[in-house]
């Protein structure tokens, strides 16, 4: 292994222009990778899942847990290699979450789960629709649709021409709505009239359910062409359905408009939307598919939102973006490349107080970049993406760690040359010198690195959460690591023959001579009173123990999403109305706040399913300004305190504060809103209730605990008849 090492030191110094042309190379490639290396702010630590989704309008959730929710998890229970099944029955909505193993990926899930739903035989009246493969970080551009029309109007807009243009951009995987009215023909039935015709309202609805549709003929000669026979049924005007023929009595034929009148109007509503003064809204949200760069797939989304603005829709019909990733992503990208140029420039002082050479600071680095490029091809060809925190675990100490070592060893073997040589020193050869220096320490450092590397290799065996989290962050390092070492044999030994080519001189400065004097010191100092140093260093050792012991832990540090996103948990038994209107008082207490750039409020539930709640549900979007342009010198959580004890004031509303992307991987990863969860199983709801009270009114008082929210599954009034 010496021997392999010293010969790539020799062959690097042989063929210098070569290793210089490859390091061109590395650079040149390690740019283009980066540039096209998905970046994402947050890490998708999510197992591969399937949603099937299923709408019964106005069922009773009991009804739907018996007819649609069980038929379906006993189906998706047959599909091997899922971990686990759960879902959510509500008032008209079914919700079935399949978790499928790590390796498993999203074609083998998505194709099983549709085999599996095409063998069911569910209640007329009940769709079922299976959610396209997305992570819990898909989420990745809102926009809202601003128009002086009718609000149903708006939403026909967004369902028939805004979303289908925007499902057509590469990498999106679904739109989901909410707010809005779906339009629908509504046909109020007169019961006096029906019975002085002797009919009855199921005549009427089969008449018109008979009515709207089309049929094919065959095709007809006439003369020298052919013409295609069709029935056209399908109703589309208050007119036509006017106009269906319900019964003839005798001679007289009994129409739907001699029985009922016919208007235009809206399904019930599910979900309100509001932003900032705008109190109904229609809002999209756009989902990427897993895997994808959210850079260019919100780039293309921009493009074809300026082109349906400019070109497909009205002149009073505008899509108004007001969230897009690309704001963290950029944030995520500028905070790694700020601490890649602190880290060289700081290197880069501390390696020139010491040597007090421009060359050799210049050489070692020049080593952090190449590192990180190469680190960051690696990453492009394995198909992995980037995020901060694989990124910001670069450590430069270890990257340098044997830059340094032969650099100086090469140093002070050119400097001992140059005393003894004087102004012969830049004719003379110094390929053998640095072969000899560098190849007496490099066999050391090659298995130094060898080490380091190694010792990533139980992060590589996590799995899960835990592994989708660090994996990114090892393969990083790893790489760095790699690229470091191999730099380290080629590139510094090619650049110290061709830098430290002139007299050199060993030069010493106050800082250098500060450190070796005191160093020095200590030595002494400790050597001179053993059991004095053994002592001190145990009682440092004692204390940190101590202090460790009761240090506080967590998963992985929260990152500063630049937004608070607040849930409002109100009674089951609110309706619509109710719950709109605390969302409006609340969301202007909110918006009263300095700090805060816009507040987006969501009552209820999205029209498409997407989202398993009911009208007790109220969550704000609240975008807070950047940091420096806070007139107020005081922290996030502070904030977050003071709107509580602002909004807080509503007897029975639970609130519960958190961050958009945290929000949405707690949601994915336990299937509940919330950091941690307890979860009670048993037979007897009621029983199950009262114990959820119980262990709310116990752990409410621990300290460290800020907000407890209690689902409940019972509490929804319901009129039998």
């Amino acid at each position: 292994m010496y021997k392999f090492v010293e010969n790539i030191i020799a062959f690097s110094l042989r063929n210098h222009v070569l290793i210089l042309f490859l390091t061109a190379l590395l650079f040149v490639a390690g740019i283009i990778s980066f540039l096209n290396t998905p970046i994402e702010a947050y890490p998708d630590v999510t197992n591969t899942r399937v949603r099937v989704i299923t709408q019964w309008p106005g069922r009773s959730a009991e009804e739907v847990e018996k007819f649609v929710t069980l038929p379906i998890m006993r189906e998706m229970n047959t599909i091997p290699r899922k971990t686990d099944v759960r879902s959510t029955s509500l008032f008209g909505l079914s919700v079935v979450t399949v978790i499928f193993e790590d390796d498993v990926d999203d074609f083998f899930a998505q194709q099983y789960s549709s085999n599996r739903i095409q063998g069911l035989s569910l209640p007329d009246g009940a769709e079922a629709s299976i959610e396209p493969p997305s992570g819990a970080t898909g989420e990745i551009y809102r926009y809202v649709i601003k128009s002086d029309l009718p609000i149903r109007e708006v939403t026909a807009i967004n369902e028939w021409v805004i979303e289908r243009e925007l499902l057509s951009v590469p990498g999106v995987a679904s739109i989901n709505t909410f707010g809005g009215e779906e339009k629908i023909f509504e046909i109020k039935v007169n019961p006096v009239e029906l019975a002085n015709y002797g009919l009855s309202p199921l005549e009427v609805y089969e008449a018109v359910s008979n009515s709207n549709i089309n049929v094919g003929g065959d095709i007809i000669q006439k003369g020298s062409q052919a013409f295609v026979v069709r029935g056209v049924g399908l109703l589309e005007s208050i007119e036509d359905i006017d106009n269906i023929l319900i019964e003839v009595k005798g001679s007289t034929p009994i129409r739907v408009k001699q029985v009922a009148t016919v208007d235009i109007s809206s399904k019930p509503r599910l979900g309100q939307v509001g932003l900032d003064d705008e109190e109904d809204l229609v809002q999209g949200i756009v989902v990427m598919l897993r895997g994808q760069n959210p850079g260019e797939v919100i780039r293309n989304l921009k493009d074809k939102i300026a082109e349906l603005n400019e070109h497909l829709l009205p002149e009073n019909v505008r899509i108004e973006p007001f969230l897009d990733r690309t704001t963290l992503v950029n944030a995520t990208v500028n905070t790694v490349m700020k601490n890649l140029l602190e880290g060289i420039v700081l290197v880069s002082i501390v390696v020139f107080l010491f040597l007090f050479n421009w060359r050799t600071t210049l050489i070692v680095s020049m080593v952090i970049p190449l590192s990180f490029l190469f680190a960051m091809i690696m990453l492009r060809i394995q198909g992995l993406p980037a995020n901060l925190i694989s990124l910001g675990a670069l450590d430069f100490g270890l990257l340098l760690e044997g830059t340094l070592v032969i650099v100086e060893v090469v140093f002070v073997a050119a400097v001992k040359r140059s005393e003894k040589l004087g102004i012969r020193y830049p004719k003379s050869a110094k390929s053998g010198l640095i072969k000899k220096s560098a190849g007496s320490v490099a066999p050391h450092i090659f298995f130094a690195q060898i080490i380091l590397m190694v010792a990533l290799i139980p992060i590589f065996s996590f799995q899960k959460v835990e592994g989708k989290m660090f994996s990114p962050l090892a393969f990083t390092l790893g790489y760095a690591l790699l690229g470091s070492l191999i730099l380290s044999l080629t590139y510094v030994p090619v650049m110290c023959k061709m830098m430290l080519n002139k007299p050199l001189r060993e030069r010493s400065n106050a800082v250098s001579r500060f450190f070796i004097d005191n160093i020095y010191r200590v030595y002494t100092f400790s050597c001179r009173y053993r059991k004095e140093a053994i002592a001190g260093f145990c009682i440092l050792l004692l204390a940190c123990t101590v202090r460790f012991l009761f240090w506080g832990t967590e998963f992985i540090p929260s990152m500063n999403e630049g937004a608070i996103y607040i849930r409002a948990t109100l009674p089951n038994s609110v309706n619509l109305d109710e719950s709109v209107a605390i969302t409006l008082e609340m969301k202007e207490k909110i918006r009263a706040f300095d700090e805060v750039q816009f507040v987006l409020s969501q009552t209820g539930r999205p029209n498409d399913g997407t989202d398993a709640t009911g009208f007790f549900n109220i969550e704000f979007h609240t975008q807070l300004k950047p940091d420096k342009e806070w007139n107020r010198k005081i922290k996030k959580e502070e904030l977050i305190s003071e709107i509580k004890e602002t909004i807080d004031i509503y007897p029975g509303v639970i609130l519960g504060f958190s961050q958009p992307i945290q929000d949405n991987v707690e949601e994915y990863v336990a299937g509940v809103k919330s950091a941690l969860v307890i979860k009670i199983f048993g037979n007897d709801l009621h029983q199950l209730e009262e114990l959820a009270e119980q262990t709310v009114v116990t752990i409410q008082d621990i300290q460290g605990v800020e907000d407890v929210n209690l689902f409940r599954s019972i509490g929804l009034p319901e009129l039998q008849i």
